[in-house]
């Protein structure tokens, strides 16, 4: 019998000291057809994103429809001054709505680590946040053609966005 009980709990997927979040009760066991109540208060709610999530006994957490959205990517090229200084670089901007992201760069389909800086979430007026990411290149890497991907993750959530000389021919005119 026990192993077709299921506890409930609820997650804040941001944290900060100053938001106080209850759950009541702190954790509910309820027998197959059984109704399960719970309330969740979250004080000082500036629209950061809370859900519920439902977890069976010696299982790991199964997180029950995710409601993000994916996140919208803007990609820019380097620019003309930074090619000619013999420097350039990428810019990926997300817009999402949730603070957090798995921000990562591709070149010609392989992962980059080194040259990338990828800033923490800043909240807009309009609810959503924004990160951005700037990956280093070279301006040869850049005017050869090379394929570079902007890649943000969220959950399960994926979007991707690919930028190139040929894909943007207004960076150098």
């Amino acid at each position: 019998m026990l192993g077709s009980l299921c506890t409930l709990i609820t997650a804040l997927t941001y944290v900060d000291a100053v938001i106080v979040l209850t759950q009541t009760p702190a954790v509910l066991t309820v027998s197959p057809g059984q109704e399960a109540v719970l309330r969740c208060n979250i004080q000082r709610d500036d629209g950061y994103y809370v859900s519920w999530h439902k977890q069976v006994p010696g299982t790991k957490l199964i997180v029950s429809g995710s409601s993000l959205s994916p996140p919208v990517l803007t990609v820019f090229p380097p620019s003309r001054a930074e090619l000619q200084s013999n420097k350039a670089s990428l810019l990926c901007l997300s817009s999402q709505s949730v603070p957090f992201a798995d921000v990562s760069w591709l070149a010609a389909g392989s992962p980059v680590s080194s040259g990338v800086s990828t800033s923490t979430a800043v909240r807009k007026a309009d609810q959503t946040f924004h990160i951005s990411s700037s990956l280093s290149i070279t301006p040869s890497e850049w005017t050869t053609g090379k394929v570079f991907t902007c890649k943000v993750s969220l959950d399960s959530q994926t979007s991707e966005k690919e930028i190139s000389k040929s894909s943007c021919p207004s960076a150098e005119e």
